[in-house]
């Protein structure tokens, strides 16, 4: 069996050649690595890398040391809640409830997307790291709503590429703690891993380039529902950035969020979701859209703060 090596970059590093800097993070030589480079066995952010890529201080480095491809196999399994929402030869769109991952992770053994997709029998991109093949985009598994798998290479190579360049509009609601001033604005923050604690993120010196726009839907008392919109892509981007703005999502208890508030409402987890996506389909090139009614539990706190 293959060792697989989990390794945040540390801010040392920032801007290294990934071949230098996994030589000096694990003390290998650079011909060693240069060779699991090149067998797609280096995996920055769930990305096999080029050597000659650049490393940003955060980003989560996977290596397999003895010839096995890091990761780890996706497991068939039937997942409740998980709706095929557009299925063609190239694409399937669903919407993701929570509790539910979009892949098998390090510390991570519960249901996910793939699982269910490799259960329901639908054949997905080979592309990727094993556990992650097929993946695009992610969602936090507790945060639900609409997110893309590839099912075919030209999918995963075009659809990674549109996410990268930022050409899919990626919109989410959530309801946060308090009335942000501007009630429209954008929030620009570098985000990297937080100083204290490996499983949070946090707005730091040194962090990556992050972009959120946000604009007010609606205002009840001490709490506002905004809809938002992602210029990047970073691990609980809008979670970090309204707490960093003193707005943290309601329910959101990891990020700073009121319990009593939480408790009140019904809620186990940040009111958080992914409402719509759109993007250029791969191969018909036509712009395809989708939506997503909120699930119940949302609903149900939403209903609260309106009626309080």
């Amino acid at each position: 069996m293959s060792e697989l090596r989990v390794l945040l970059i540390p801010d040392g590093l920032e801007g290294e050649r990934v071949d230098a800097a996994v030589a000096r993070m694990l003390g290998l030589s650079r011909s060693k690595i240069t060779d699991l480079i090149s067998r797609g066995h280096v995996v920055v952010d769930g990305v096999a890398v080029a050597k000659s890529e650049r490393v940003s201080a955060g980003a989560m480095l996977e290596v397999a040391l003895d010839g096995e491809p890091a990761g780890i196999e996706v497991t068939p399994q039937e997942v409740a809640g998980v709706e095929v929402v557009f299925d063609d030869e190239d694409i399937v769109v669903v919407e993701k409830p929570v509790g539910v991952a979009a892949h098998s992770s390090v510390g991570w053994s519960g249901p996910s997307v793939l699982g269910h997709l490799a259960a329901a029998g639908l054949r997905i991109s080979t592309s990727g790291v094993p556990e992650r093949k097929g993946i695009v985009q992610r969602l936090d598994v507790g945060t639900s709503g609409l997110m893309v798998v590839a099912k075919s290479e030209q999918a995963y190579t075009v659809l990674k590429r549109a996410f990268k360049s930022r050409t899919v509009d990626k919109t989410y609601h959530t309801l946060v703690q308090g009335h942000p001033d501007p009630f429209t604005g954008t929030i620009e923050a570098p985000i990297g891993r937080h100083p204290g604690a490996d499983y949070k993120m946090a707005v730091i010196a040194g962090g990556r380039h992050s972009v959120t726009h946000y604009e007010t839907l609606e205002a009840f008392v001490g709490t506002t529902l905004l809809q938002v919109k992602l210029e990047t892509g970073r691990t609980h981007q809008i979670r970090v950035h309204m707490a960093a703005t003193k707005h943290p999502c309601v329910g959101d208890l990891t990020y700073g969020a009121d319990p009593v508030l939480a408790k009140r409402l019904g809620l186990s987890r940040q009111w958080l979701h992914a409402v719509h996506l759109g993007f250029i389909h791969p191969r018909t090139q036509e712009y395809v859209e989708f939506t997503s009614d909120y699930p119940p539990d949302l609903r149900h706190a939403l209903d609260g703060v309106r009626s309080a």
